[in-house]
């Protein structure tokens, strides 16, 4: 069973619930929460940081009050999930709450950090008494922009924990307080005192000097990290809202014999409401009047419109093709097979393990090494007789050089240069998670319907009688489908008019409901449909169309007859068409080390004749949405790290399921939220340019990490041996930044071999 657990009292049983988690600032604190969790009976819990929620599964008794106690014990908030409609407050621009606060920081803190900085570095701008306006552009940097930080570190202090908040804190109050008493008891505060940007390694008193541009400067840098991180961050829950809103709002529900429109969600199951033509269906039910064709592509994979009559079953949020449907609901709200979906994406997505970021792994050792290191430099040099202001310096400098600057811009710039360069080539990357599944992955499972092939009915094939032109077949069978709204008749009409220009009109036009159209075209009687239509008038096909009707539906493709004046003249061919650059991709695809599966809702020989085309070797066909889930478990399951390419409402629970998911961009929203990687243009290279861009993005996020902690580790011990000052410390961190920086850069020169790259530099 399942509880949401909205009372305190004990429940008994089993089921799960989830909760919302507030305060985590890096992927340790969901593993402190997990473990504080993980130590109540019964209880099993996965955080995820990205979603910020926790999945709680219990057996035996438990509480609501229980489980929020244990996260608040371990510094945090927890409560149960709002309603989609009531989550987290945000702007006109859907930013939420936390982010634009974040944002707000930001700015202030780089306008008043530029000016800071630019007087201690630059000489000439060192006017009579610029220290005081140093101190006046810092403190609200260092105690209003840096107060997430100070607040977490004290959260942490009180748990005995410690992360970069840690560190981050204690080196800008550490840099700030330094200043304040070197402006106040020191000589900095003298008017006419400048500030010689010098390069020196000397033992120094360093109650001459201020620091006030390297706390208002690491502020500043770990603020621009963490708006990017939660701009990424706030995405994740995306893929469900787009599912929600995929549904049709309103509905013209039958009352005593007369329409009347209402929000669906006041439908009741057995109400009557009607359907008209291009409308989406309401909610799940059963025909009860009325015949059509039904685009249900985006839920089952379906390239085809499906043919309904009354006692048919229909799916809400599928789109009427044809004629007006009178509908009697049998299923609403969370009943729903899209609502069913919704759950599914929910349940991959908060079941998706977080990435735990390189940078949190190395400050779960390194902060507490630096804050005792800092302090045993105090306690050394006070004890070896030194003066407590060269004490202090050399304290102050072990916090300052190893405050992590770079370690804090190492993800965030490669991330935003690489995904920069992406954006310019099409390809969206979520955030820094998606990075390592790129480097494992080794088979990629592509949706047919969409992301293969086009998702687009078209003539691929014209079979003709003899004695009759492929010309005088498209002119009078496209004027006749041409007056039909049929999906597949517009693919005729659109193959037609393609051919031979415009088309005629068409007199005593006439639908034969499930077999097909007939009327006059210059002069002649024509029909198009199943043979069935054209043996109600005695037109029976010859043998040479027979075969190629026959050819066409073991293939899966639709046939359609067509005869005038008394004879079968020609068949028709319609399909689904493979997109021209695919075979090309799955080639890309191959030379990556992955291995392609063809995962399609549609019929085994419609994904048999796709998947030999392009290249494909082995083919899972004719799956519900819970089946493509379960298909890419069972690959998971084989020990296979899968990547997922599909574009839609299908496919978002398979692309959230899988290790890395990939959308097409031509594809539905509730597809693209649900993935890891959007590729904007509609070709499957981009999928193969992707995952080779994300590789070195990777690449050059771990270079960065390894480069910013080494510059930290070799400076330490000058800077506890009292021979690095507080300056050169910053210095020596603002080098280890531009290196960072200059390193990312360079993915500005990544290549796609899609496109002409001409045109995206």
């Amino acid at each position: 069973m399942t509880s949401n657990l909205t009372t305190s009292a004990p429940v008994t049983g089993s089921g799960e619930v989830e909760l919302a988690i507030g305060g985590m600032t890096c992927a340790s604190c969901a593993n402190r929460i997990e473990r504080k969790l993980n130590k109540l009976d019964g209880v099993t819990a996965t955080v995820n940081y990205a979603t910020e929620k926790a999945k709680v599964t219990y057996t035996g008794e438990v509480a609501t009050d229980t489980l929020v106690e244990q996260v608040e014990a371990a510094g945090y908030t927890a409560t149960l999930p709002a309603a989609p409609a009531a989550e987290s407050t945000a702007d006109s621009d859907g930013e939420p709450e936390g982010t634009r606060s974040l944002r707000h920081r930001l700015i202030g803190s780089a306008l008043l950090s530029v000016p800071v900085i630019a007087m201690a570095m630059i000489p000439a701008l060192q006017f009579t008494f610029w220290q005081w306006i140093s101190l006046t552009l810092a403190a609200p940097v260092i105690v209003w922009a840096a107060w997430p930080f100070h607040k977490a570190a004290w959260a942490n202090l009180r748990h005995g924990a410690a992360t970069m908040d840690t560190l981050i804190s204690i080196g800008t109050i550490a840099a700030f307080l330094w200043s304040l008493y070197a402006l106040l008891l020191g000589t900095a505060g003298t008017p006419g005192m400048t500030h010689p940007f010098t390069l020196t390694i000397e033992r120094m008193a360093g109650d001459g000097n201020i620091y006030l541009e390297v706390a208002a400067g690491v502020t500043t840098f770990i603020l621009a990290g963490r708006y990017f991180e939660a701009r990424s961050k706030r995405r994740a829950g995306a893929a469900l809202r787009a599912l929600l809103e995929l549904g049709a709002k309103e509905v013209a529900v039958l009352r005593e014999g007369t329409e009347q429109r209402i929000p669906t969600d006041q439908l009741a199951v057995g109400d009557l409401f009607v359907v008209r033509p291009g409308e989406k269906i309401a909610t799940d039910g059963v025909i009860e009047d009325g015949s059509s064709a039904v685009d249900a592509s985006m839920l089952t994979g379906e390239s085809v419109p499906v043919e309904v009559t009354p006692g048919d079953s229909v799916v809400g949020a599928t789109v009427n093709a044809g004629g007006r449907l009178v509908v009697r609901a049998t299923r609403i709200g969370a009943d729903t097979q899209l609502a069913q979906m919704a759950k599914l994406v929910e349940d991959a997505q908060t079941g998706k393990a977080a990435a735990q970021r390189l940078a949190d792994r190395i400050s779960g050792i390194f902060v507490p090494i630096v804050i005792a290191l800092a302090f045993g430099t105090l306690a050394f040099w006070l004890g070896a007789g030194g003066t407590a202001s060269a004490a202090f310096t050399a304290a102050v400098a072990v916090l300052i050089i190893a405050c992590p600057c770079a370690l804090g811009l190492a993800t965030p710039t490669a991330l935003l240069v690489g995904t920069g360069r992406g954006a310019q080539l099409g390809i969206l990357i979520k955030g820094p998670e998606v990075l390592e599944s790129t480097r494992r992955v080794d088979t990629v499972v592509l949706d047919k319907t969409g992301t293969v092939t086009t998702g687009d009915m078209s003539l691929v094939d014209v079979h003709l009688a003899e004695g009759v032109t492929r010309q005088e077949v498209l002119r009078l069978a496209g004027a006749l489908e041409n007056a039909s709204e049929h999906p597949i008749a517009q693919a005729v009409a659109r193959g037609a008019r393609d051919e031979v220009g415009e088309l005629t009109s068409v007199e005593g036009f006439a639908n034969s409901e499930g077999l097909g159209v007939q009327g006059i075209v210059d002069g002649h009687a024509v029909l198009a449909g199943r043979t069935a239509l054209l043996e109600q008038w005695s037109q029976h096909l010859p043998e040479n169309l027979e075969t190629a009707k026959a050819t066409a539906e073991e293939q899966g493709r639709t046939a359609i007859a067509v005869g005038w004046d008394g004879q079968a003249r020609a068949v028709l061919t319609i399909a689904d068409t493979v997109k021209p650059t695919s075979a090309e991709a799955i080639t890309q695809l191959r030379a990556l080390g992955l291995t392609p599966v063809l995962l399609t809702g549609d019929n085994e020989a419609v994904a048999r004749t796709v998947a030999a085309e392009v290249g494909i070797d082995r083919v899972i066909a004719e799956v519900l949405p819970k089946d493509k889930v379960d298909a890419v478990a069972g690959l998971q399951a084989e020990g296979k790290v899968v990547a997922m390419v599909g574009d839609g409402v299908n496919d978002a629970a398979a692309l959230a399921t899988a290790d890395l998911g990939l959308a097409m961009g031509t594809g539905t929203d509730a597809a693209i939220e649900a993935s890891d990687i959007t590729l904007v243009r509609g070709d499957l290279r981009a999928a193969a340019d992707a995952i080779r861009l994300s590789r070195r993005t990777l690449g050059t996020i771990k270079g960065n990490l390894f480069w910013a902690f080494a510059y930290n580790v070799s400076a330490l011990p000058l800077a506890a041996a009292g021979l690095l000052n507080p300056m050169l410390a910053g210095a020596a961190m603002a080098f280890s930044s531009v290196f960072v920086v200059s390193n990312s850069l360079r993915l500005r020169g990544f290549r796609s071999t899609a496109i002409d790259t001409k045109t995206t530099v």
